[in-house]
């Protein structure tokens, strides 16, 4: 069972700016347990060594709301020094396998940030062809502020991204449950079958779309 972190803090960053590391890139990914659509990684670049306003309400993406999401959204990207996405597609994390896949995400996420870290904090990865100073943190995004704030930017650019899936492949019910597996997803899968954006190497989906559940 994950700890509850009410308030993540800025401790592992100024770890970081202490041994030299700065700025600190925190990175995270959204959509690794679906079974459809895009893994999506964000990367956050930001002075984390002085509170700033948009710092306050910042929490693991899962710990917030809808609405709240969406306003940190725009503060952090209104706020922080950079900000970088990675997407990689329900095609290639059948080919990679998501483990993978979810690694892509992030080096495309960092790629992406117009101000280069010198370390970088990552919920539970380890990055092997990164070659500056990173740790993996355990429950990094309810620890750690700058995972926090790249567990919001991914967690709502891919909930948009599922929101225009459903309208390119309406009855799968994209914009409720964002292609993870609950129940009403299941039985869409196995009254429909696959859509062109299932992860058909998943074993649920496997499952419903052979009618063997």
């Amino acid at each position: 069972m994950r700890a509850s972190h009410a308030c993540p803090t800025a401790e592992h960053e100024l770890a970081f700016h202490e041994g030299g590391a700065w700025p600190v890139a925190g990175v995270d990914e959204a959509g690794r347990g679906a079974l459809a659509g895009p893994v999506v990684a964000g990367a956050v670049v930001a002075d984390w060594t002085t509170r700033q306003p948009w710092h306050d309400g910042v929490r693991d993406s899962k710990q917030l709301n809808g609405a709240q999401r969406e306003r940190l959204y725009h503060e952090i990207i209104n706020g922080a020094a950079s900000v970088g996405l990675g997407v990689v597609d329900s095609d290639e994390i059948d080919a990679i396998g998501i483990a993978a896949a979810s690694r892509k995400a992030m080096y495309q996420a960092l790629s992406a940030l117009s101000v280069a870290p010198g370390g970088v904090l990552i919920d539970w990865f380890i990055l092997p062809s990164l070659r500056i100073r990173q740790e993996g943190v355990t429950e990094g995004d309810a620890r750690c502020i700058s995972i926090a704030a790249a567990s919001i930017v991914a967690k709502v650019t891919r909930d948009r991204m599922m929101q225009e899936l459903d309208q390119q492949y309406s009855g799968y019910g994209f914009a409720s449950h964002k292609g993870y597996g609950t129940a009403s997803h299941l039985r869409c899968l196995r009254q429909l079958g696959a859509s062109p954006v299932h992860r058909v190497s998943f074993r649920p989906v496997r499952l419903q779309i052979g009618g063997l559940l």
